[in-house]
């Protein structure tokens, strides 16, 4: 499937757009990534690097093994990317899409390293957000929001 999305870090410093098909949509159970995303888990899909531009920004490089390479923002920390050395696909973030929702992850890797728990997590009582979008734009929340801007910060 070919897709059109964009997407990027959390305080707008590297933003991206996909131009290409998109595959192995998928969430991987590896320590590594829980430790490399700060979660339990990490959310995933794959493109050919020649698919997807920069369009401001670019991540910050940690070579987390002998075999890849981790993109982040080094401004506000938000984990973006793997890339294996010399490969010529790399995968994105899922949560770094400006919509998330378009892209559901239909595997699991690494599940002998998952959390023994994970699949309660659909079973936990659930308290809905008690703030309107109102109210989160009067915070003035310095998350960037979810769309391409011509300038970051907004003046």
């Amino acid at each position: 499937m070919t897709e059109t999305l964009s997407g990027g870090c959390q305080c707008g410093a590297v933003r991206y757009v996909i131009r290409g098909p998109v595959s192995d949509q998928a969430i991987c159970h590896c320590r590594m990534c829980q430790k490399a995303v700060g979660s339990i888990a990490w959310p995933f899909f794959t493109v050919k690097a020649a698919d997807m531009a920069w369009t401001r920004g670019r991540p910050t490089l940690y070579r987390s093994s002998e075999a890849a390479e981790r993109g982040f923002c080094l401004a506000c920390g938000t984990p973006l990317s793997f890339q294996p050395i010399g490969a010529d696909a790399l995968d994105l973030s899922i949560g770094s899409l400006d919509d998330p929702t378009r892209l559901p992850p239909d595997k699991q890797y690494w599940a002998g390293q998952r959390m023994p728990w994970f699949h309660t997590l659909a079973d936990l009582p659930e308290t809905p957000s008690s703030a309107s979008p109102e109210d989160i734009e009067r915070r003035r929340p310095y998350q960037h929001p979810d769309h391409d801007t011509e300038v970051w910060p907004s003046p």
